[in-house]
């Protein structure tokens, strides 16, 4: 399509607001197929780092009672 001007552009032939909402609709998805991933990964490794320190935390102290039932208490 061959526009006169920039006005002619952006007003797109009296359908701007159909053409130009579309386009904000697949530049957000677009941008949350790109940030929701990351985000996700960034979850699973904050997930995974709480579960090793909760698994190291009750080791200690499975090992701390192992040793005072040990010496003799």
């Amino acid at each position: 399509m061959y526009f006169e001007s920039l006005s002619d552009f952006i007003a797109m032939g009296g359908h701007a607001k159909y053409v130009w909402s579309s386009y904000l609709i697949a530049l957000f998805i677009f941008i949350l197929n790109l940030v929701l991933p990351v985000m996700a990964r960034q979850r699973f490794f904050n997930n995974q780092s709480r579960r090793l320190r909760r698994e190291t935390s009750a080791r200690n102290v499975k090992i701390e009672n192992e040793g005072h039932d040990a010496s003799g208490s």
